[in-house]
Formats: C-alpha cells, structure tokens, sequence
C-alpha cells in the first residue's frame, strides 16, 4: 500500500510539541569517567571540604614564611636561624609557611643557610581551597563532560560521575537510496549523550520493520529510510501498527515525509532515507528529544551579521546552512542541501514557517554544525 501524505504538512513546531508531550529526563546512571565523555552530566554534589585541602607546593624548592626573609638578597643575604624544609611539588606545606624559593636561592654553608632573595606569601605555592572552593560543584548539571571536566574530577579524587544517558534504538530500514548512510550518520550523531544500538531490517516491507521496531525497551527510537511515497515505503505503516503515528508529513524542508509517532510512552522518530534529510530530521527533531531525555543545558547560538539575504516560502520551516567568513554568516545553502555543501558548513539556522526570511545585514543566531559530534 503506497503512503500518501496529508493535504496539509504538520507545522514543524506542532510535531516536536506533540513527540515530546510527557517525556522528561532519564534517571541517571553512574559511569566512570572514562566511559562518560560526551554525556550530560546529571547533579553533582558539592565538595565537602576544599581543593586542595591544605596549601601545597607547586615546585619543588625551601620551604620559608615570607616575613622570615623580607628584604634578602644576593648583597646582602638573610641568615635563617634555622634549617628551612624542602620539599617537592604536591607536598603539603609545612606549618607557618607561606612559601616555596627554589633551591639555587639558599645557600648552605655547614649547618648554616642563608637566604639570597625576599618573596611575597604565595610565592611558589597553591593555597587551601584555590582550586574548588568548599561547598562548589566541579561541573554544573545539564552539561556536557569533555576532557577537561575530566581532568578536574581526576584531580580531586573523583573516579565516577552520574551521567543521562538516554538508550537510542537506530533501525536502519533497507534501502539503496542511501539511508545506510543515513542510519551510520544518525548513530554517531546520538552517541554523543546516548547509548546507542543499531538495527537492520530485513526488509523494506512493513513485516521486516514491524519485527525490529518490536525488539527492546528504549527511551527514544529511530527509525531511517522508508518514510516516502514508494510502493515499498511501509516505515510509517509498521509504526502505526505498533503504536500513534502523530504526524506524517512535516512542514521541514529538507525532510517532508518525516513523521513522529508514540509506541507506548516512548517517541518514535522516522527520518528519511537521503543524507540532507537525515541531516535536517537530526537538528530539528533528534536533537531536541535528546536533550529534553538527558535535561541538557539550552545550546547557545553564536550571532552575527548575514552577509547576503537568507529567502525562504513561507508555511515551511527552512534549513539553512552557513559560512563563517569576515565576522559574517555566508549562506551556503538552504532547503536543499548538497553534500559538498553540508562537509563544507560551519552552522545552521532555520528560518521559521512564518518568515521569508532574513534580510542581509540582519543579526541572526546560528548553531555550530560541530558542536554535533
């Protein structure tokens, strides 16, 4: 039976409300923090104590109290009416020190030591609490993990951290019209904040699709390819036999014959086949539901002046992909979009249903295309 889309496409702000009515975060899991880059940080509980705990030094050299040694030189050095301690860098430094010299400016002569330059409390040293100050949290929930929240947890001790981390289902339906493609692209775009399992059917029919729509629990599914108006396009078929579709047919450009639909509680996603559809289908649907499952901070868009206008029909929502160049967006394509187009892009926009668009000249705000994966 050949898929026929309604006379009138779904606004594209309609579907996402309707995909994503009653879903909220996943619970959070701990993870090490080797397996957690890329995920979206759940709470993290303030530290009870500051880092460092105690000051420390930060090179190694002679332990000194700064007021001990005020105005030393090399012509006229200090006499210390003790011996000074050494230590080495990561040491917890010795009580009524505030001081780290290194070792060429004391000289020892014996038991003797004399000091051959003054230095300011500080000096050589980090003080208790100078990296995380007691009772703040390392990294602010509905962030992202990158290398370098890593490289803070690592230092203060903290080996685990609870991430969301949303389980993605990606069915890839058969296809040579591309969606292979497609699915690889769409799985490496939810891997970053999800766990993400891949399917192929065995088949386009709508039994082949039903079967591996019906395997496992997921908290969002994907499904790529089969969305049209072939005689072999049953995507939307097999959805509807398992659960709701909401909306097939979509007021997107690129990706007209998405849907979205509900099997149970859990929001379904059928993007089409083509790699410019698949593209649009992940930064106008995808992305959204993954960030509303794993409670991600709002992405903040990066504005500047277009530097030619952006024109777009109105009653559809339009992709358009950008160029950054001279401090300006270059508008590189839009509605369809090329492959060489899509490599060669910095950011994205889409211009709203209601709009034809932007004027050049017009402060717009644009997402970075490689913040994605």
């Amino acid at each position: 039976m050949t898929q026929r889309l309604p006379a009138v496409l779904t606004p594209l702000d309609v579907a996402l409300r309707l995909l994503l009515d009653g879903v909220g975060p996943v619970e959070p899991i701990g993870l090490s923090l080797a397996d957690s880059v890329g995920g979206i940080a759940a709470e993290v509980a303030p530290l009870r104590t500051a880092h460092p705990a105690f000051s420390i030094a930060v090179a190694d050299g002679w332990a000194m109290r700064a007021r001990d040694i005020a105005g030393a030189s090399s012509y006229s050095p200090q006499p210390l009416p003790a011996s000074p301690i050494w230590v080495e860098a990561g040491d917890q430094l010795p009580e009524h020190c505030d001081c780290v010299l290194d070792a060429d400016l004391v000289e020892q002569t014996g038991p003797m030591f004399q000091v051959l330059a003054e230095a300011v409390p500080g000096h050589g040293i980090r003080r208790a609490g100078d990296d995380v100050a007691a009772g703040r949290s390392i990294i602010s929930p509905g962030r992202q993990v990158n290398a370098r929240d890593r490289l803070a947890l690592h230092a203060i001790g903290l080996d685990r951290i609870q991430i969301r981390s949303p389980r993605v289902c990606v069915i890839d339906v058969t296809s040579t019209d591309g969606s292979a493609a497609s699915s690889q692209f769409i799985m490496e775009f939810v891997k970053v904040g999800a766990r993400a399992v891949g399917v192929q059917t065995k088949g386009r029919d709508a039994a082949s699709i039903f079967a591996a729509v019906g395997e496992g629990a997921y908290d969002l599914l994907i499904t790529v390819g089969g969305t049209g108006l072939g005689r072999s396009d049953a995507t939307v078929q097999a959805l509807a036999a398992h659960g709701i579709v909401l909306a097939h047919g979509l007021a997107l450009q690129p990706g007209r014959t998405a849907a979205v639909a509900k099997i149970g509680t859990t929001p379904v996603i059928a993007a089409p086949g083509a790699p410019d559809q698949a593209l649009a289908v992940c930064l106008m649907l995808v992305q959204p539901a993954l960030d509303m499952l794993t409670a991600r901070l709002r992405r903040q868009a990066i504005v500047r002046p277009l530097a030619r206008k952006v024109s777009s029909s109105v009653g559809v929502a339009e992709i358009v992909l950008l160029e950054a160049l001279d401090d300006k967006w270059m508008p590189v394509a839009a509605g369809q979009l090329s492959l060489d187009a899509i490599v060669r892009s910095h950011a994205w926009l889409v211009v709203p249903g209601d709009s034809e668009g932007y004027a050049a000249g017009t402060a717009i705000g644009a997402f970075p295309l490689r913040d994605m994966t």
